[in-house]
């Protein structure tokens, strides 16, 4: 897979991420602007992750049907216009209703990123590039924080919308211009009549299910992070909002460089070992947080180190999840990188919202989430390997 093709890719698989990164610092000008608390302002956070949900199981049958191009059209204009609505938000509920949508078209980059991955590499090969995805998606936790803050600071909230509507622009003319449909010409077309058939057969593949959990699970512990962090490092700890992005981006510095880790430990391992092995060191840390957190530690730098540790293994648990998910569905591809994102993102909308319901004034609640998430992950990956033994695989 040429450089240009992976960028295009990394930049939609963006989407995601940077629609929530980029407007975290601004969580409390929101709050104030709209005269309300920053646990209800999370709601816009909790729609965007509904919104990922729902939305991706229906580009998964649509891109089966009629390929990878027009539904990534379709979605990346939802997502420009939809981010135009959220800048110019006259109230909450509107936000969140716009936030809704916005997720509708951004997880249409989402899905069809990992299709296309699969349309052209086996399973040691889409971990190598889901890995290299990871290194441009990881730019976004780096620069959305530091860039939102500085325009919270200097223009206010409404400008991150702008700025997303702006880089949405340029991206659905870089799928328009240079990236041409990946599915073969020769393969069968799913008929749409067949989706909850195609979504049963996957949901009763224990292996496909069993990856698809344990890398969910493990997302869903950094949304906890990534619900809570605003709170414990703003608020709790009196960290500036225009440094938490480099805090936060530090965190995504790991993130990235065991991404590019685990691109060049494969070579000699394969994913599913890989990953079965890095969700103890997940678990390891995210039990260390839990202590530190109990302790209630009078500064922040004694949680940033498992914090780091917990963000940066998730660099190689989640390419590997889903590769090893995503390996040899073949016609289904489109159906199972939907149903893949859809558990991914309902665990983290899941784990983002119990962050809030935990809250106590502390950073025990995003800790108990991260640790709970660990202890889950390590339990799915035990039996997803028993499951591969016991078919061969």
């Amino acid at each position: 897979m040429n450089l240009k093709t992976i960028l295009i890719l990394g930049a939609l698989s963006a989407f995601g991420p940077l629609a929530i990164d980029f407007y975290l610092p601004g969580f409390p000008a929101m709050a104030l602007a709209f005269g309300t608390d920053e646990k209800h302002i999370q709601a816009t956070l909790a729609a965007y992750f509904l919104g990922l949900s729902i939305g991706q199981l229906v580009y998964g049958p649509v891109a089966d049907r009629f390929g990878r191009r027009v539904p990534l059209l379709v979605g990346v204009t939802l997502f420009t216009l939809s981010s135009l609505l959220c800048a110019f938000a006259p109230t909450l509920d509107w936000l969140i209703v716009a936030r809704f949508v916005q997720a509708l078209g951004g997880c249409a980059g989402m899905v069809l990123a990992r299709a296309i991955v699969s349309d052209k590499c086996d399973a040691v090969g889409s971990a190598k590039v889901f890995s290299q995805l990871m290194l441009v998606m990881g730019l976004a936790p780096i620069l959305a924080p530091m860039l939102g803050g500085l325009l919270v600071n200097t223009w206010g909230w409404q400008w991150i919308f702008i700025l997303l509507t702006f880089f949405s622009a340029a991206c659905l003319a870089a799928v328009a211009l240079g990236l041409p449909e990946s599915m073969p010409a020769d393969r069968p077309r799913q008929p749409l009549s067949g989706a909850l058939g195609a979504y049963a057969r996957l949901l009763l593949d224990r292996v496909f299910i069993g990856h698809a959990i344990t890398g969910g699970i493990a997302m869903a512990g950094m949304f906890a992070y990534i619900a809570g962090s605003p709170f414990v490092f703003i608020k709790l700890y009196g960290v500036p909002a225009e440094h938490y992005g480099w805090l936060f981006g530090s965190n995504a510095a790991g993130f990235i460089l065991m991404a590019q880790v685990n691109a060049r430990l494969l070579a000699r391992t394969g994913p599913a070992l890989l990953l079965s092995r890095m969700v103890w060191v997940y678990l390891g840390a995210g039990v260390v947080l839990l202590a530190l957190a109990a302790m209630h530690t009078a500064t922040l730098w004694p949680l940033l180190i498992p914090l780091f540790v917990c963000i940066a293994s998730l660099g190689c648990i989640i390419p590997n999840a889903s590769a090893c998910a995503m390996n040899g569905q073949g016609a289904r591809a489109g159906s199972a990188s939907a149903l893949l994102g859809c558990l991914q993102f309902s665990l983290a909308a899941g784990a983002a919202s119990l962050v809030g319901v935990l809250h106590d004034g502390s950073a025990l609640p995003m800790a108990w989430v991260i640790g709970g998430c660990g202890v889950l992950a390590v339990v799915a990956s035990l039996l997803t390997r028993r499951w591969q033994q016991a078919r061969g695989i």
